[in-house]
């Protein structure tokens, strides 16, 4: 089957959403589709409106128009406890919200709760100990882990003693062990669907270079078959994503191929890459 008949995993069309504060839309009739397992990167200036994007594919915040479609299903009909049941980043919801949603994101804050690296880990205790280990050898964590004492070893409130790198790289051991596969009850309609989508917030923005590469390693190892949409601060982070999307004043300016953008010197990524790299 091509491309053009591959029903888009998610599907958002003229979506508005209008900043009540400064009263400016901080989504201005952004439309785009992703496919099944696709890689999208998302890059622009501060205020163009990609953190919003996520916020209201979570449904956080309420849309002034337009819609959401996630595996065809119009995200509007579905109970928010069932889209957003289990978020990576808050995992202090787990025992709430249950392990069953079809969206999982890696914010650019870590969260980590006091308790032992086990429980920050696996909140809902769901894995066994190999299962674990194995995570943290997927995200380069293992030897850090082994330094603090094991997974028993303690974890202070917002995991202080740790660095910003290694509390990052713990929501990515959480985001692999979850692999945002999950069935998702839709209260519309007496039926269940699978989807498969990563959300990641600029979640490389204040980690090194060398954590950045171990991120990107796991995402491509781990997360084959998930589409993953990434806010990126740095433009290396997104050059090997199958699309990237260009963000301004809220509104979608250009959506294509690196390969593509970078030929046009006229671009916008071809102007950020191009002032990155130099």
């Amino acid at each position: 089957m091509s491309k053009e008949n591959v029903k888009p995993l998610v599907d958002i069309i003229q979506l508005c959403f209008l900043d009540r504060e400064h009263l400016i839309p901080s989504l201005d009739d952004v439309t785009f589709e992703t496919r099944p397992a696709e890689k999208i990167g998302v890059v622009g200036r501060t205020g163009a409106g990609k953190s919003t994007l996520l916020v209201a594919l979570f449904r956080m915040c309420e849309i002034d128009s337009g819609e959401i479609f996630i595996d065809t299903v119009n995200i509007a009909h579905i109970g928010l406890t069932a889209l957003r049941a289990f978020i990576i980043a808050q995992a202090q919801l787990s025992s709430q919200l249950g392990s069953k949603s079809k969206l999982a994101i890696i914010p650019q804050d870590p969260f980590l709760f006091s308790g032992t690296v086990r429980e920050n880990l696996d909140p809902l205790e769901e894995h066994q100990d190999p299962q674990l280990w194995d995570a943290l050898q997927r995200c380069h964590l293992v030897a850090a882990v082994r330094k603090l004492g094991g997974l028993q070893a303690p974890v202070g409130p917002g995991g202080s003693h740790l660095s910003v790198g290694q509390r990052q790289l713990i929501c990515l051991v959480r985001a692999v062990l979850h692999n945002a596969k999950v069935s998702v009850g839709l209260e519309a309609a007496n039926e269940i669907k699978e989807a498969k989508i990563l959300c990641i917030d600029e979640a490389t923005a204040n980690v090194d270079q060398e954590t950045d590469g171990y991120i990107q390693q796991t995402l491509r190892s781990s997360f084959r078959q998930s589409t993953v949409i990434t806010i990126a601060h740095r433009v290396r982070t997104i050059m090997d994503s199958d699309r990237v999307m260009v963000m301004a004043n809220g509104r979608v300016i250009e959506f294509d191929t690196p390969e593509v953008l970078l030929q046009d010197k006229s671009s916008q990524f071809y102007q950020v890459s191009n002032y990155e790299f130099q």
